[in-house]
């Protein structure tokens, strides 16, 4: 299953046969868990009962006797919550297994369906008053904080509230609770807020935020802002509360950049970290080679790998697959065929990436058969193809006119239920149709629809396409 009949075998590399895809199947989690259950001597444990929540306005769910069952709140009713919270604390079998972690779970779960702080803390304040043995800790209210952090109003009144009571109680704010107060915020697109808060919090020492809160409000930002507006923010943070980027924040801002295919402003930033300090790492050149990848900028990519070189930075893998991908991407696949020894000798063996962008290469360069022969290659010294490697491979031959190994090979994917990308699809089926075999055209249609590799819509319309081109070519003498 899976193998390429010999008639595909197109050099001497191609001596053994193509091993199966799919001759190493995984045991799914499923089986695996049930071969590793105990014995049948274990037989006589029994199986978890499971309860069903009654439809209330608050629930709670059956577990260990020994254990006060877990509450989970459906409706912001705080008489309904103090009530419940009641019943437990004056059950003699519960009230000693009231700790703080069950208390703090009460005041999460209500927290999490009401929109109103001062509720909250009405009910943090009837269970300590209530259950005397439970005391608040600095976890109670990070969970009031949370919740204030949700629904922000304009001028951050309830958070402010929220952080006075803290330290009211003897619990100062510190990094963590900015922290938790700035992913919050941002988590549920607060971002000016976060900025807001972040600059009363970093005007002292306690609550200044580390690097970690820094650079996740700077990836918020940037997701949402233009970058000219992020450098703002940073300089504002740099100057007037002495918390300055570092080379993670540089990453993401480079990252960004490159997606938008700006790579001049890539490189200024590049420049720019130099300055402040900060040594380039592999990650940062790889995600600035990528952008080059992007535009098909096969020299700059080669250029950003001397540039690494020459900076002593140790490439890795990640590194050759995205320089060969440029490099083949851009017509420069025989260059690119160069760097296998290279990073062999680096300690980096070719993968299935490596040898799909080669294959991609050779046949954008008309070079199907080669790219056949390197599939050889590959399956000799061990590497799986995968689905995308037989797509670029299928793709290749039909556009170099290759029409019967093409079909021979799209038999292999058939064999091995693999997937036809839209792509290789289209190519196949005009092919096939400009060869006069229309027939085996609606069987690939048929295919394409029973394996899900597309939707009937986007099937149909590609063979309804394809049919109409057909038809047209025929009345010019351009097909048979």
């Amino acid at each position: 299953m899976g193998k390429l009949p010999p008639s595909l075998k197109t050099g001497k590399n191609l001596g053994l046969p193509i091993r199966s895809l799919f001759k190493n199947v995984q045991q799914s989690p499923q089986e695996s868990e049930l071969e590793s259950q105990p014995s049948s001597h274990h037989s006589h444990r029994k199986p978890k009962s499971i309860t069903r929540k009654p439809n209330t306005s608050l629930t709670t769910a059956t577990s260990h006797p020994s254990s006060p069952p877990p509450i989970n709140f459906t409706s912001p009713d705080i008489s309904a919550a103090k009530t419940l919270f009641n019943s437990l604390a004056t059950t003699t079998r519960y009230s000693s297994l009231l700790n703080n972690r069950f208390c703090n779970a009460v005041l999460q779960s209500f927290s999490s369906v009401s929109s109103n702080i001062q509720d909250s803390i009405i009910l943090l304040n009837h269970m300590t008053k209530i259950h005397p043995s439970f005391t608040p800790d600095k976890f109670s209210y990070h969970i009031l904080l949370c919740q204030s952090c949700k629904k922000p109003d304009s001028d951050l009144a309830n958070v402010n509230k929220t952080l006075n009571l803290m330290a009211s109680k003897g619990f100062e704010p510190d990094k963590v609770t900015t922290d938790v107060a700035i992913r919050t915020l941002c988590s549920t697109g607060h971002e000016e807020h976060a900025i807001e808060l972040m600059k009363k919090l970093s005007q002292v020492q306690f609550t200044k935020p580390d690097t970690y809160t820094y650079n996740f409000l700077v990836k918020g930002l940037i997701k949402t802002r233009t970058l000219s507006s992020v450098s703002v923010f940073i300089n504002e943070m740099k100057e007037g509360f002495d918390v300055k980027p570092d080379l993670v924040t540089y990453t993401i801002l480079i990252d960004n950049v490159c997606n938008g295919k700006n790579l001049r402003e890539a490189m200024r930033l590049l420049d720019v970290l130099k300055e402040e300090g900060f040594k380039p790492d592999c990650y940062l050149y790889n995600t600035i080679m990528k952008g080059y990848c992007m535009l098909s900028h096969g020299g700059d990519v080669l250029r950003v790998y001397k540039k690494m070189i020459e900076e002593e930075i140790q490439p890795d893998l990640v590194t050759y697959n995205t320089l060969i991908y440029g490099l083949s991407k851009s017509g420069k696949v025989k260059e690119a065929i160069k760097f296998l020894n290279e990073m062999a000798k680096m300690g980096h063996f070719p993968d299935v990436v490596t040898y799909t962008s080669l294959m991609n290469g050779l046949c954008r360069d008309g070079n199907a058969l080669g790219a056949l022969e390197l599939l050889g290659e590959m399956e000799n010294k061990g590497c799986n193809p995968n689905e995308c490697t037989y797509n670029t491979l299928l793709h290749g031959l039909c556009k170099a006119r290759h029409l019967d190994k093409g079909v021979e090979l799209y038999g292999v994917m058939k064999e091995g239920d693999m997937k036809l990308e839209s792509g290789s699809y289209g190519t196949f089926l005009r092919t096939l149709c400009r060869n006069g075999r229309v027939a085996e055209a609606y069987e690939v249609f048929d295919y394409a629809i029973e394996s899900n590799s597309l939707t009937e819509v986007a099937a149909y319309t590609t063979l309804e396409s394809t049919l109409k081109w057909l038809k047209k070519a025929k009345e010019q003498g351009l097909a048979v």
